[in-house]
């Protein structure tokens, strides 16, 4: 009998066969996820209900040296959900209780299945949210798995900023418990912090503790036009530097603006622009507001349109997130290929007339979005899957990217992680660190079963 054969069999009686699937519809909805890379079946689908099971089937996929890759929402960017040796996909979904929302600690505790919209609604209650938003209904497991960030990353920081204590999962089956419900901690390694963004590659996260903030009273959103890319760039930065105190900047190039125009039915001027958001009191929205509009004129700004009034505010931060249906409705028959790289303040303006210059040198169709308050440049490819001199030209976008951020002190993703599509940028970027980051591995692994195959290859 083959080792996936007696896993089969010994997680069928232990957790029931409903929980044990190896159907084809089932194992081609775990093959992949939003990103570009190919996908690949699992051999099997397991669907734990508790921090037990995972350690249960942990502890046998060990002694049987079977492949485990988790699975959240799949909605994942460089392919971190993708089982490229096969095995057992863990299907964390059932793991989504909240187990405690704490306003007075300003803390929720959830199970890793638990996705973002979920712990929104239930924050909500208490006047309380969770700030990381990176579009997508991520689990929070995901999101602590891939350190995920997104528009509120300049206010608030990304996951790693946002997770005070973690649960999860060791590849042997022991469970471990990091970090606490304190606000801080000095004692020892700092193991919360290495397993939030290590894409499953070290344990198995299974629940996590993350910090939660008031609502504000008070929000307004700034929708800025300007002549170029390279003012609004400057503006970005400067706005950064001028201590604004603003919750999201956000930049889309003119291309993204048309295809949001097309997909929403907006008019928006199709340029360059900056989508700001600040909160707070209403004093201190004001003053922040009137810092930024004064630095975007100075920059040459062609139009400043305040959105106050909460369903115009809604509708901006609703285009803002659906530029990838979008980008895909301007460009019917292709498939995204996104990627993303972080620069400097000071770069960002370089880094993004860079990436424009070359996707039109390439004849891409492509657009740019960014956190431009934190330097995030995304590339949003789109490509015909059957044009073999499209995919090449994408894939030398892709490494002129990540090569002009390194030379400007970037970094090859900001948030997108690395998983399978940048593991040859990791070795470029960190490889004199690469040995420890092997010997972590090792560690935590030995065996090499989780999710093979992703961030060190």
């Amino acid at each position: 009998m083959t080792a996936l054969a007696q896993a089969k069999r010994a997680l069928a009686a232990a957790l029931g066969e409903d929980r044990v699937r190896d159907g084809d519809s089932e194992r081609d909805l775990h093959a992949g996820d939003l990103s570009f890379h190919p996908p690949h079946r699992p051999d099997l689908v397991v669907y734990p209900g508790s921090t037990g099971e995972v350690a249960d089937v942990l502890a046998l996929a060990t002694e049987l040296r079977v492949p485990v890759t988790p699975f959240g929402a799949g909605t994942s960017l460089e392919g971190h959900v993708i089982p490229v040796h096969g095995g057992i996909s863990l299907d964390l979904s059932r793991l989504d209780r909240i187990l405690d929302v704490s306003p007075e600690n300003l803390t929720a505790t959830v199970q890793a299945g638990v996705t973002r919209l979920a712990l929104e609604r239930a924050a909500g209650e208490h006047g309380l949210f969770f700030p990381v938003d990176p579009g997508a209904d991520a689990t929070l497991g995901g999101m602590a798995a891939t350190n995920a960030a997104g528009t509120t990353t300049v206010r608030y920081g990304k996951m790693r900023a946002n997770v005070l204590a973690l649960e999860a999962v060791l590849a042997e089956g022991r469970v471990i418990r990091t970090g606490s419900r304190a606000a801080k901690t000095s004692a020892g390694y700092d193991l919360t912090g290495l397993l939030v963004g290590s894409e499953g590659t070290l344990a198995v996260i299974t629940e996590v503790t993350v910090r939660l903030h008031a609502i504000a009273e008070h929000a307004v959103a700034l929708r800025v036009a300007f002549p170029d890319v390279e003012s609004a760039c400057r503006t970005a930065a400067g706005i950064v530097g001028a201590g604004a105190g603003v919750t999201r900047v956000e930049l889309l190039d003119g291309w993204i603006v048309a295809a949001i125009n097309a997909y929403a039915g907006t008019s928006y001027p199709e340029g360059p622009c900056l989508f700001v958001e600040a909160t707070g009191s209403e004093e201190v929205v004001l003053g922040d507001l009137e810092l930024v509009q004064a630095v975007a004129l100075a920059e040459g700004a062609t139009d400043v349109v305040h959105e106050r009034d909460p369903d115009a505010r809604a509708r901006l931060w609703k285009a803002r997130h659906d530029v990838t249906h979008a980008a895909a409705a301007k460009v019917p028959g292709t498939r995204e290929r996104a990627t993303d790289v972080c620069v400097p303040l000071t770069e960002l303006a370089g880094a993004v007339r860079f990436a424009r210059g070359e996707i039109e040198r390439l004849g891409l169709h492509a657009g740019i979005v960014g956190h431009a308050g934190d330097g995030n440049v995304h590339v949003s490819m789109h490509v015909d899957p059957g044009d073999p001199g499209e995919l090449v030209r994408s894939e030398e976008l892709v490494h002129r990217v990540v090569d002009d951020a390194l030379a400007r002190g970037g970094t090859c993703t900001g948030e997108h992680g690395v998983g399978l599509g940048k593991i040859g940028a990791l070795r470029q970027e960190h490889g004199d660190l690469l040995p420890l980051m092997e010997g972590l591995k090792r560690v935590f692994d030995p065996l090499g079963i989780l999710n093979p195959g992703k961030v060190l290859g």
